[in-house]
């Protein structure tokens, strides 16, 4: 069995009398908290680094535990990236971005991908892991793919929105605008140590952040803005 998916999903359906020794009595925040050490673990050693003998020793379970929930190594890190995403997902539906003018949802919904991103490293670094896989693991997973489609759906509200006020300029793709969002926020975590070396920057001091947040908000919202005739 070399699919995570089907190996976490018979991972979760072991009889009952197969339980491993010592599992707890609230196996949702059992299973929450080994997603949380997980997450760390993978994504600052990749799948390859990542030891499942320390995640257990870190959330003070079993190997055999771990394996009851996810199935195997490979099941876990697909759990991980499912979490992650989900994570992210769940709150940007928060944002109510469509009780705003399409602007100002804009500068909300670019403003949160750039502070979730820097408070995420973890995410950051995961997501630098799957694509060294090519994509691989996610690929397997039907509820990533599921998860992306409301982030695009409420990118083309806010920009149809936009463009129907006169604010936006036609012909853009909501899944462009996602990429530019999404890459201007990421290279300011994931190349923070190379370019700041380069440049002698101090990218993690409250000042730079702030200016390069205000940049990013603004690049984004002046190449959907409609220019005037």
């Amino acid at each position: 069995m070399n699919d995570p998916v089907q190996k976490r999903r018979a991972g979760s359906a072991v009889a009952k009398n197969d339980k491993p020794a010592g599992r707890t009595n609230d196996p949702e925040r059992t299973q929450a908290n080994i997603l949380r050490v997980a997450e760390a673990e993978f994504g600052e050693k990749g799948l390859a680094g990542a030891r499942i003998d320390e995640i257990a020793e870190a959330t003070h379970t079993s190997k055999r535990m771990i394996y009851y929930y996810f199935g195997s190594k490979e099941g876990l890190y697909l759990a991980v990236l499912e979490a992650a995403y989900r994570r992210v997902r769940d709150v940007e539906t928060e944002l109510n971005l469509h009780d705003l003018d399409p602007e100002e949802a804009l500068r909300r919904l670019v403003a949160f991908t750039f502070d979730h991103h820097l408070h995420h490293e973890s995410y950051i670094r995961l997501v630098m892991s799957e694509n060294i896989h090519r994509a691989h693991y996610l690929a397997q997973s039907q509820r990533i793919q599921e998860l992306n489609i409301p982030a695009i759906a409420a990118i083309r509200d806010l920009y149809e929105r936009g463009v129907r006020s006169g604010q936006f300029r036609k012909g853009l793709d909501p899944v462009d605008i996602h990429a530019s969002i999404s890459a201007l926020s990421f290279f300011n975590v994931s190349n923070r140590h190379t370019f700041g070396r380069i440049f002698k920057l101090d990218m993690q001091s409250p000042a730079y952040i702030a200016q390069r947040r205000d940049s990013v908000v603004e690049m984004v919202v002046r190449f959907v803005r409609k220019l005037p005739a």
